[in-house]
């Protein structure tokens, strides 16, 4: 078992521990989401919250897994595998830190929840730029288009545009913290645009090519 699947369930157990000894400590009704403004606006019994997000992580952890063994190009997931298994680290460490902030939150400490919420999710985009450029031809990983999976020049080409916009994204969330009222649109805005930027990337590389 890859080093990286024995940390991410190390976390998950270290998750649902947190939440058993703090059980007690928190409210009956827990906070369980934030609005943009970083007002709470959605509630559910402790219960369920303070074991929601490790169930989530262990049926990502189980699908991250399953996914390369299904996959009829396996072979190529093989030559990038091991960036695959980092960003499920990183991953299951995104949920994991979503899940500490929610819970210090429902303890009654004042955090600002954009201020940690956007750090978080960059680390997470830019890991996903990073294997963006690194994922090779499969039906499960990465910028999945009918120009990319019918050509591996297309495939490559789109990826590595795909990874530098990811990056780029990444960086442009980070004016959330310095604009907190606009947070949602430097969030959301870039990686729209980057995925439809993508979709007619990849047709128009594909068309190119044909052409020659």
């Amino acid at each position: 078992m890859k080093k990286t699947i024995i940390f991410s369930i190390l976390i998950i157990l270290i998750a649902v521990l947190f939440s058993a000894v703090l059980y007690s400590h928190i409210p009956n009704q827990m906070i369980s989401h934030w609005n943009f403004a970083g007002e709470p606006d959605g509630y559910m019994p402790k219960y369920i919250g303070l074991f929601l997000m490790p169930l989530i992580s262990i049926a990502a952890l189980f699908l991250f897994i399953l996914l390369p063994k299904i996959d009829p190009l396996k072979k190529n997931v093989k030559k990038f595998e091991n960036y695959y298994y980092i960003f499920i680290f990183v991953f299951i460490l995104f949920l994991f830190y979503l899940h500490i902030v929610s819970i210090l939150l429902n303890l009654g400490i004042n955090l600002n929840i954009i201020h940690f919420i956007i750090p978080g999710f960059t680390a997470l985009l830019y890991f996903m730029g990073f294997l963006t450029e690194k994922a090779k031809q499969n039906w499960f990983i990465g910028i999945k288009t009918p120009w990319t999976l019918s050509n591996e020049q297309v495939w490559n080409k789109t990826h590595k545009l795909g990874g530098l916009l990811f990056k780029c994204s990444a960086a442009i969330a980070l004016f959330g913290l310095i604009f907190p009222i606009y947070a949602s649109y430097f969030i959301i805005a870039p990686l729209i645009l980057s995925i439809i930027s993508l979709f007619f990337y990849s047709y128009w590389t594909y068309r190119n090519l044909n052409s020659k």
